[in-house]
């Protein structure tokens, strides 16, 4: 038989990627993936009675555009639904093409994404702060006339919101699409940006039920001008969300009050493990409105390691953002665990 070279087939942009590693490591408290510490109730699952399975789902998802639009307040025509946020950015730069551009460091699957797809990929340094480069952005915007432009605020890994006015700026001078991604808005201070949408057609706002307890679905949606849906639906795959998804989301969205007990805790939690982490000498944790904290340690991979070893698993973000690691907010117990074991790697010989 022939012997075939797949590395010339692939396209260089392909080959020239790392793929996302979303790790399955043994743990007995994980703490890495940014989750909801908290599964909603069984009650969700009546909504699969009478459910066809050997039916395809729904293609235009209509139930559940009519509870999201219901929900946040938007008429279902502005709404597109997708296998996860993640689909969505694909969704996108297919539709619009690039350059894209983002800032840095942020969610890594807009660089990917756009790599992937053979599209220009530039990423615009944070200031000090971890606040938009408004100066270094404006240039970038200026040169390079990026089609799309992705925000996320609340960002991931840095947990801080960036600035409206900023925001607003770069909307204001940019002529192509920007993209503001709320995955983490639930757990915000900040009333975000879906109020503005009808004052900004360029404007996209992501969403997620992946961190309020929903990860399971893969169910993120994207509000944005009719305009904007109709070109991006073009480019979606038929049947991209599954009956499950949609009837058990439904059900779901019915209850607000279910969501918003859970985020309570877990804003109440994170508070309470930032206030720990800041009186404990050995740990630079960063202001968070996300469902997350960042910190910096003197050796994180040391720490990661010695965390590991006691059965936490946190987020290694060493290559992203000097020196940090990241920690999903997660029940009181998990959270009473991680200090404990924080305090013990940091007083281990060598981290003094």
């Amino acid at each position: 038989m022939r012997e075939l070279d797949i590395a010339k087939l692939v396209r260089p942009s392909v080959l020239r990627l790392r793929a996302y590693e979303a790790k399955e490591i043994p743990c007995t408290v994980k703490l890495d993936a940014n989750e909801s510490p908290y599964a909603l109730g069984r009650d969700l699952f009546r909504g699969l009675r009478g459910l066809e399975t050997n039916r395809y789902p729904d293609p235009e998802a209509r139930k559940l555009k009519k509870i999201i639009g219901k929900r946040f307040g938007v008429s279902p025509e502005r709404i597109l639904q997708g296998n996860g946020s993640d689909e969505l950015i694909y969704y996108l730069v297919s539709t619009f093409g690039g350059p894209v551009l983002y800032p840095f460091p942020t969610f890594s699957m807009y660089g990917i994404t756009s790599q992937a797809l053979g599209e220009k990929a530039i990423a615009v340094p944070l200031d000090r702060e971890f606040d938009i480069d408004l100066e270094k952005t404006g240039k970038a915007i200026k040169k390079e006339r990026p089609k799309i432009i992705f925000l996320s605020s609340p960002n991931n890994p840095t947990g801080n919101c960036f600035s409206s006015e900023k925001i607003l700026k770069i909307i204001g001078m940019s002529k192509g699409i920007v993209a503001v991604d709320e995955a983490y808005q639930p757990f915000s201070s900040e009333r975000g940006f879906l109020p503005l949408l009808k004052d900004y057609k360029n404007l996209v706002i992501l969403r997620t039920l992946s961190k309020i307890g929903l990860a399971a679905l893969r169910l993120g949606f994207l509000i944005a001008d009719p305009g904007i849906i109709k070109e991006v639906n073009k480019v979606r795959l038929p049947f991209n969300v599954n009956s499950l998804s949609q009837a058990i989301a439904v059900e779901a969205l019915k209850d607000r009050a279910a969501f918003s007990a859970t985020i309570k805790t877990i804003v109440s939690e994170r508070e309470r493990l930032l206030k720990e982490m800041e009186r404990r000498d050995g740990i630079e944790p960063f202001r968070s409105e996300a469902n997350f904290i960042l910190f910096r340690v003197r050796d994180p991979g040391r720490v990661y390691e010695r965390l590991l070893k006691g059965g936490v698993l946190v987020k290694n973000l060493n290559e992203m953002v000097r020196g940090c690691l990241r920690v999903t907010v997660g029940t009181p117990e998990e959270n009473t665990i991680f200090l404990k074991r924080m305090k013990e790697a940091l007083h281990e010989k060598g981290d003094s």
